[in-house]
């Protein structure tokens, strides 16, 4: 298979300021494998970088490639790479971790301090055609799965690590505040796992019928009706919102000795009402990205339990990266925004 020299890549330069320039393709290390990249799907975090210019203590201070949602196709391997043949199709987890640190050796990888996370600062992400990356964060994939729904596989782990984290079960009634990508694949999961009503939140009626489609069984415009009228008890609540005056209405619903996770990324504080907290023995805990979820995420993804392919709604080639971070703020209808980058423009 030839590799060229050099490669197109997207780079955020600051607020506001995306270039295509052209680099070298990347050497990969001995437990490498290069990647050429097919599909890559776009998330609130890149979104959030092009309009700020940061995340919270992560600042954007040179140059930087975003994209974390990757497939890909190996091209090249190591010295010491032998797990993939050359021509297979893997999904890409984009954090790499030191593997030796406290948090690594006891399984928690995801909250390595020196994680390599793609799109954040410093670390290049996967607006570009070819990258490296450690060949056991690269899981094979069937032919069932497109490249989208590959690239995709990574929000869908963090529904899983929020399932996880929940204890969601067989016979579970769960509250998915927030129908944006995270809380529907958050909605297929829990379903996945054994739960028997999801109802999802919003105040966007089309993103609730998607939710709806996907496997909600019930869903509250909660700008026309509120979560306690609805009567519905639940014993775990995915606040997948960020809003935070979406977050105290939906932990007062949550029933005795309920589980409640917080996974979308908002303020940084919210208002929490600790007398339903204490008096009802509610667990609360965040989530940050995931560990060990990408076999479970492919075997639901492959299996027909998730649909990953629903929540693609546009395609933009690697020159309209712009265009496919700000998309959203120009269509009501949107939910995830694809970057192809093998093709500079999708008409």
């Amino acid at each position: 298979m030839r590799i060229p020299q050099t490669m197109k890549v997207s780079v955020l330069n600051g607020v506001h300021d995306i270039v295509t320039e052209e680099r070298p393709v990347p050497v990969p290390a001995p437990d490498e494998v290069l990647i050429k990249v097919t599909a890559v799907g776009t998330c609130g975090s890149d979104v959030h970088y092009y309009e700020h210019g940061r995340i919270g203590d992560f600042v954007v201070r040179e140059p930087l490639v975003l994209g974390h949602e990757p497939a890909g196709v190996v091209v090249a391997r190591g010295a010491d790479a032998d797990s993939h043949e050359i021509g297979q199709r893997v999904a890409l987890e984009p954090g790499v971790p030191c593997s030796t640190c406290t948090q690594c050796t006891i399984g928690q990888y995801n909250l390595c301090p020196q994680m390599r996370f793609f799109g954040t600062p410093p670390i290049d992400g996967a607006f570009c055609q070819y990258v490296t990356l450690r060949e056991d964060f690269a899981y094979a994939v069937p032919d069932e799965l497109s490249d989208e729904a590959a690239g995709l596989l990574e929000p869908l782990s963090v529904g899983v690590w929020a399932c996880r984290k929940a204890t969601v079960g067989p016979g579970a009634r769960v509250l998915i505040t927030g129908a944006g990508p995270i809380g529907l694949v958050a909605t297929q999961a829990a379903r996945a796992f054994g739960a028997t009503e999801v109802v999802v939140t919003d105040v966007n009626a089309e993103r609730l019928a998607v939710a709806a489609e996907l496997g909600a069984t019930g869903t509250v415009d909660v700008s026309a009706e509120a979560i306690a009228d609805t009567g519905f008890e639940p014993d775990v609540l995915l606040e997948c919102s960020g809003v935070p005056a979406a977050i105290g209405p939906a932990i007062r619903a949550v029933g005795k000795a309920g589980r409640v996770v917080l996974i979308g990324m908002g303020g940084d504080e919210i208002p929490l009402p600790l007398a339903h907290v204490q008096g009802n023995e509610l667990e609360v805990t965040g989530t940050f990205r995931y560990a060990n979820t990408w076999p479970t995420a492919i075997a639901l993804a492959a299996g027909g339990d998730v649909d990953l392919d629903r929540l693609v709604t546009h395609r933009f080639g690697l020159d309209q990266v712009t265009d496919a971070l700000t998309v959203a703020a120009r269509d009501p209808k949107v939910i995830k925004p694809v970057v192809l980058p093998q093709v500079s423009r999708v008409a």
